[in-house]
């Protein structure tokens, strides 16, 4: 590096600016590089799995664009993290010794999926599905399929699906209290980020408001109407208390601006009186 009328030889490039703009532009770039370079989506990596199904005609292939599509997809999580199996290894990918499970009986497969999902595993078991589970009543894939699994919304309880194997009736009422619950948790969120960012302590009402999501969660595999609407209620009278703890906020800075616009008309006034004073005497 070196410097020739303002001009600084870098890297066999001209830099105009001198050292202080080279140091923070470096610094800069370095920063631009940590925050873009580390955020990449975890898309899962094709192993020996994908590459011999994928070319596969017909039934054994037919999992591939379903699963390239997925959540689980997008999330890093491919066949070998749910059948198990070498991914690397061609000859030894569906080895029962490298730990290859296959595809699971119907009755096994919430323990299958529970592997990962334990606490939504236990919520199915319990519910009037999973009490029905070997009886002829639904499992995992039944509602969320078994390769196209998609991030889980209100969306996926629709007529349908779920007109399948009942009337949609009770499943709308159920849907329409989540709704007006999930409607509320987003608002709320909303509101602690932008007062959190305005230099109030919202770690209370953010801890009250995850606590708050892991029970509406909870509800998604119960399909018991009276239960579900009995919550949805009672997280109702929460929220209630939530949202008059953002409202005290809201009051807060009101009152802050007011005091603000009080000190700068004051001072503005004292400005005046101080000219016109002067101008007396002059």
């Amino acid at each position: 590096m070196r410097k020739s009328g303002g001009w600084w030889l870098v890297a066999g490039g001209w830099w105009k600016g001198g050292p202080f703009v080279l140091r923070y532009g470096v610094v800069a770039g370095f920063m631009l590089l940590a925050i873009f370079g580390t955020q990449a989506p975890a898309v899962a990596a094709e192993t020996v799995c994908v590459q011999c199904h994928g070319g596969q005609p017909g039934k054994g292939g037919k999992p591939v664009p379903l699963w390239r599509g997925s959540i689980h997809a997008g999330n890093g999580i491919s066949c070998h993290d749910c059948h198990g199996g070498d991914p690397q290894d061609a000859a030894n990918a569906m080895s029962p010794a490298r730990g290859f499970l296959g595809v699971p009986k119907e009755v096994d497969v919430p323990a299958f999926c529970g592997r990962c999902h334990v606490g939504i595993k236990d919520d199915f078991l319990k519910s009037a599905h999973g009490r029905a589970l070997g009886k002829g009543g639904p499992v995992c894939t039944t509602c969320h399929g078994s390769h196209d699994v998609r991030k889980v919304t209100l969306e996926l309880i629709n007529e349908q699906v779920c007109s399948r194997c009942h009337p949609f009736e009770r499943a709308a009422r159920i849907k329409e209290a989540m709704r007006r619950t999930e409607s509320r948790l987003v608002d709320i969120e909303g509101q602690l980020i932008k007062h959190k960012g305005q230099g109030f302590d919202t770690e209370t009402g953010e801890k009250a408001l995850f606590n708050l999501r892991n029970r509406y969660h909870r509800l998604f595999h119960e399909v018991d109407t009276t239960r579900v609407q009995g919550e949805s209620t009672a997280m109702a009278g929460e929220l209630d208390k939530l949202q008059q703890n953002l409202d005290r906020y809201a009051d807060q800075l009101y009152r802050r601006k007011l005091a603000g616009a009080f000190v700068v008309g004051a001072c503005l006034l004292a400005a005046l009186l101080f000219y016109l004073l002067r101008k007396t005497y002059d």
